[in-house]
């Protein structure tokens, strides 16, 4: 297990190497919208919230734990791009994407996107103490719940136009489905993160009530799977399993509890992570790894292996093993460590593949991309680390 931690600590110290030295760009500002496989820019690639806001919550991560002045000095480089170009001074919220030279592009309002705002500005604040961060924060997290927040039925909507007027085309969703299990898993994880720097009673609510919602509507009490899309009254409209939801989520949601501190709701949490961490592992090729999707539909299962899901199920089935004592999960968490040493790591170009081909073979795609960040595998090692130390 040492060598667990220690493996993990070079390889967090790697994945940032290569983002300091690959993704800033020192011409237009801030960071490229897209590096391909080559490690060259796409000069004309847009540049969205979802990266923008997990490099700033990775580098902000680095500099609290490593102490390294070049890691806040990236920090702050986000921060301020994302607040001079992605913040919608007029209306409020964030914008899903910006041009190249930073000008607003797609300006609908993604609560998927204003929530990973919420959480890498909270671990800014948490790294730097700079107060506006906390103040643009706290701004997106009112925005959010005055526009998106479901008084009546619960929850969260999924995307609204750009002035906060209701939209058809809720790019994340299957239409007309305008809940999620994707939005209210990076909600929770942001407002989570936020009051762990920012103890407001009205936020304390929202995360209780989230982590309610997953136990009584997100994850199915029959099956421990989220379900992925609903109607405004909760209803079902997909079976599909995304394991590495699946498996995110059953640590993600014992994060919330520990902060919450509530001990009669962290009890079921705890049984349900459990649960969840149990039923991803349907999902497990003998290799280790997890399939990337089932269809009970159709009966059709991706065989695709994820970098995200890779490194999630290292950080949650290591959870499950620190919540039963269990020692399977353990070896699943070693398990997953070991095939990303091996198929997933690129020991030539730096960083990690995004997909592993059924064969074993990597697919050579971008590296930095609107969806390829730093989070979840930096993340990941930091998990490890961190549970390691104890």
């Amino acid at each position: 297990m040492e060598q667990f931690a220690r493996e993990n600590l070079n390889e967090w110290k790697r994945i940032l190497a290569y983002w300091e030295k690959y993704s800033p760009d020192y011409q237009r500002g801030g960071f490229h919208g897209q590096v391909n496989y080559d490690n060259q820019p796409v000069l004309d690639a847009s540049r969205s919230i979802i990266l923008i806001s997990r490099i700033l919550w990775t580098f902000s991560l680095g500099y609290k734990y490593f102490h390294r002045r070049r890691y806040l000095v990236l920090a702050d480089r986000a921060y301020h791009y994302l607040y001079n170009h992605f913040r919608d001074t007029k209306n409020g919220g964030v914008y899903w994407s910006v041009t190249a030279a930073g000008a607003p592009l797609e300006t609908r309002k993604q609560l998927y996107g204003n929530a990973f705002a919420i959480y890498g500005l909270s671990e800014y604040y948490a790294a730097s103490n700079f107060k506006p961060a906390l103040e643009f924060a706290q701004e997106l997290f009112q925005t959010v719940d005055k526009h998106g927040y479901d008084a009546e039925k619960g929850g969260y909507y999924e995307a609204f136009g750009t002035n906060w007027e209701p939209v058809d085309d809720l790019i994340l969703s299957k239409r007309p489905w305008i809940k999620s299990q994707n939005t209210h898993l990076h909600i929770i994880e942001a407002f989570t993160n936020l009051y762990r720097v920012w103890p407001d009673a009205v936020l304390r609510q929202r995360v209780a009530h989230l982590a309610d919602a997953f136990m009584e509507k997100l994850v199915s009490q029959k099956t421990y799977r989220l379900r992925l899309f609903f109607d405004r009254d909760w209803n079902p409209k997909d079976e599909t399993v995304s394991y590495g939801h699946d498996i995110e989520a059953s640590w993600l949601l014992w994060e919330t509890a520990e902060v919450l501190n509530d001990h009669e709701r962290s009890e079921k949490v705890k049984q349900l992570c459990i649960n969840m961490a149990k039923a991803a592992c349907t999902g497990l090729g003998e290799d280790g790894a997890l399939d990337y999707e089932f269809d009970p539909a159709t009966n059709h299962r991706n065989h695709e292996r994820s970098w995200w899901v890779l490194a999630e199920q290292m950080v949650g089935f290591y959870n499950a093993y620190q919540l039963t004592g269990e020692s399977h999960y353990k070896d699943k968490s070693l398990k997953s460590w070991e095939f990303i040493k091996k198929y997933v790591m690129d020991t030539q170009k730096g960083d990690w593949f995004g997909t592993v081909k059924p064969d074993l073979t990597p697919v050579r795609n971008a590296k930095i991309s609107f969806w390829k960040c730093p989070y979840h595998n930096s993340r990941a090692c930091y998990e490890i680390v961190r549970r390691l130390e104890k």
